[in-house]
């Protein structure tokens, strides 16, 4: 059984920081050609150094996904660099609260945009190249998409209610994609994360002396994880190693939803 990912092409979002650049940098590591994706160009140039969007083992695309005319732009972008697309990480996800009692707030339509929606053009549009790539193959499997959830989906916390809808439709949608893509040769998992230091759950920590405690107190493993933590469970839902799971849904968290589910909030 081999858990290699040498030799495909792997495109990630919300690759500029966090739980995506890791996992980019990790799959790069890991022998694959990675085409890193985020709006922030910026910090995309920042980490891939000298190199440039049109060199190299890992290369960038800047762009807002929301927009289905980028997607299309992005999926281009990796077929000219690299000739094809055999795994996507849909990692691109934001944390915002939520007021329940507030008519005005707006922050459930933006998580299910970002957190959902945006994944799940995605992966149609990659699906559909995966597809096409795997015309006139009778064996192995034609690609591997593996989608970044959170626990949060599984537990009631109000205050972030659009995170939590939007990924427990993210989780929904993987094991939906995941029956209509498994004809195809096409697997789809997810990875439900607990408390990792991300860039978001970095900037609350900065503002909340407390917050740090609490995630720790419920978490069994008694720490938050490092973004390189998960690297290695999404190699193995993206490898032949994992070539007849499809449709799962991952837990990474420390233990976290083992214990009561009234506790801190899960990023």
């Amino acid at each position: 059984m081999s858990f290699s990912i040498e030799g495909k092409t792997a495109i990630i979002t919300g690759a500029a920081n966090g739980v995506g650049l890791a996992i980019a940098r990790h799959m790069a590591q890991a022998g694959a050609n990675v085409m890193l994706a985020d709006m922030d160009e910026a910090r995309l140039k920042d980490e891939l150094g000298a190199a440039t969007p049109e060199e190299g083992q890992m290369r960038y695309f800047a762009g807002d996904l929301r927009k289905r005319l980028t997607i299309a732009n992005l999926l281009s972008a990796t077929i000219e660099a690299f000739d094809q697309v055999d795994i996507l990480v849909n990692a691109s996800r934001q944390v915002m609260p939520t007021d329940p009692l507030d008519p005005e707030d707006t922050s459930v339509e933006t998580m299910i945009e970002q957190n959902f929606l945006t994944s799940f053009k995605l992966t149609q549009t990659v699906a559909r190249r995966m597809i096409k790539q795997a015309e006139g193959r009778e064996d192995g499997q034609a690609g591997a998409i593996v989608n970044i959830s959170s626990i949060a989906a599984r537990r009631v916390h109000p205050e972030l209610m659009g995170y939590s809808v939007a990924t427990a439709a993210l989780d929904q949608m993987t094991r939906s994609m995941a029956v209509a893509l498994a004809p195809h040769r096409i697997r789809v998992n997810a990875v439900a994360i607990g408390s990792v230091m991300s860039a978001s759950l970095r900037g609350t920590l900065k503002n909340d002396d407390t917050a740090r405690e609490q995630i720790e107190e419920h978490t069994p493993m008694g720490r938050i994880a490092g973004p390189g933590e998960l690297s290695e469970a999404v190699q193995f839902l993206a490898s032949d190693g994992a070539g007849f799971v499809t449709g799962q849904i991952m837990t990474v968290d420390g233990g976290r939803t083992l214990l009561d589910p009234v506790s801190a909030a899960a990023h």
